[in-house]
């Protein structure tokens, strides 16, 4: 199983990035998936979630209106968009996928991690 996030840099405030996360070795249509960061000397924190079919999303307050996760099961490969980025969305950004049909998940939930791609937003 592979989760490869890329598609993070640096980025000044107000900007946008758009981070991919291509997927392999399971069956990619049937995972809920999910985006998580952590910044540094943080815990890791949920960002946005999406489920099989693309009908459910749900995101972290903080991001609501900014961010937006969408999902290409042909390509195997789920997106989050990034718009009007702020320094406090700074971090390492994690994708992961979960059988769990939960909308409100936590990290124990998933079962698949990607390594992570760094999101730096300069003020």
């Amino acid at each position: 199983v592979q989760l490869q996030a890329s598609g993070g840099g640096l980025v000044q405030a107000g900007g946008s990035l758009r981070l991919s996360c291509a997927a392999s070795g399971f069956t990619f249509g049937t995972y809920w998936m999910g985006w998580f960061r952590q910044a540094p000397g943080k815990e890791r924190e949920f960002v946005s979630t999406i489920s099989w079919s693309s009908s459910t999303t749900y995101y972290r307050d903080s991001v609501k209106g900014r961010f937006t996760i969408s999902r290409d099961n042909a390509k195997k490969t789920v997106y989050l968009q990034m718009n009007s980025l702020k320094p406090e969305d700074t971090a390492v950004y994690y994708c992961a996928a979960r059988r769990n049909r939960v909308v409100v998940a936590t990290t124990s939930d998933y079962d698949y991690w990607g390594q992570g791609t760094l999101v730096t937003v300069s003020s």
